[in-house]
């Protein structure tokens, strides 16, 4: 009995060895094909969004500044809105060049 179980151990240690080796020599399966799709998809849209939503804020902040006729809490809620958004939109676009960077570095 322990000798069947020991080799029945061997052999799935053996299978979880080399199974990522047949499956990279076939090719990634459809699913992750499409998921790898859909991912590049989203992240495309998202970057299209955050641009202008952030000239809006950042606009929308120096106008709240402008236009705050003396009124230090608009001034300061402007300067953070300001602030947040350019901190937003820096963080998206890093995000985008390690994927990047990532992406070329494993194809």
């Amino acid at each position: 009995m322990k000798k069947k179980l020991f080799y029945i151990i061997i052999f799935v240690f053996i299978l979880l060895y080399y199974f990522p080796c047949i499956s990279f020599a076939w090719g990634d399966p459809a699913i992750v094909t499409k998921i790898n799709s859909a991912f590049e998809n989203i992240e495309k849209w998202i970057i299209k969004i955050s641009t202008p939503a952030a000239a809006v804020a950042v606009g929308s902040g120096f106008f709240m500044q402008k236009f705050s006729f003396g009124d230090e809490e608009k001034i300061r809620t402007g300067k953070k809105l300001v602030k947040g958004s350019l901190f937003s939109y820096a963080f998206i676009l890093a995000i985008d060049l390690i994927l990047s960077a990532i992406k070329s570095l494993i194809s």
